[in-house]
C-alpha cells in the first residue's frame, strides 16, 4: 500500500521534479520540465454523474493520475490490474490512467512514476539518469 508521503519522495527524488499544489482541488501536483508526471485527483460532480450512468462508482481512498506514454498503455494498464488502475470518460483519449494508491505496491509505483518522468524530462537528463542505473 502506497501513500501520497511515498508519491512525494519517489517523485522528488527524480532531477527536475517539483511539487505544486493548485489546480481546481488545491491538491499536489508532480511536474517536471513544465508537465505533469502525476497528480492526486478527486472526483468532479460530472465523474461522479457519468460513473453511475456507467453502473460504476468512485473508489474509497487517494487516487493518483500517472502521465502514460499513451492512451494504448494506459488501457493496457487497466485491463492488466483493474484492482489497481481505472479511468474515467474524462480521460477518454488522454494518455494517463488513474490509480487507488491503497492497492498498489510503492516498488510498483515508483516505476510508474519514473516512466512517468522519463516522458517529460529533458533527454539528457533521461540518459544520464537511466545510464547510472544501467537501464536502457
Amino acid at each position: 500500500m502506497a501513500t501520497i508521503e511515498d508519491v512525494r519522495a519517489l517523485a522528488l527524488a527524480l532531477p527536475g521534479v517539483e511539487e505544486r499544489v493548485g489546480g481546481h482541488t488545491g491538491e499536489p501536483a508532480w511536474r517536471c520540465h513544465g508537465g505533469q508526471i502525476a497528480w492526486v485527483r478527486s472526483p468532479r460532480q460530472t465523474d461522479l454523474a457519468q460513473l453511475a450512468e456507467l453502473g460504476r462508482s468512485w473508489p474509497h481512498g487517494t487516487v493518483l493520475a500517472v502521465r502514460t506514454e499513451s492512451v494504448a498503455l494506459a488501457g493496457g494498464l487497466v485491463a492488466s490490474d483493474p484492482a489497481i488502475f481505472f479511468t474515467i470518460p474524462h480521460f477518454a483519449g488522454y494518455p494517463a490512467v488513474l490509480l487507488r494508491l491503497d492497492a498498489i505496491g510503492r516498488d510498483h509505483l515508483g516505476e510508474l512514476i519514473a516512466d512517468a518522468w522519463l516522458l517529460r524530462a529533458p533527454k539528457t537528463v533521461a540518459r544520464t539518469w537511466l545510464d547510472e542505473r544501467g537501464l536502457d
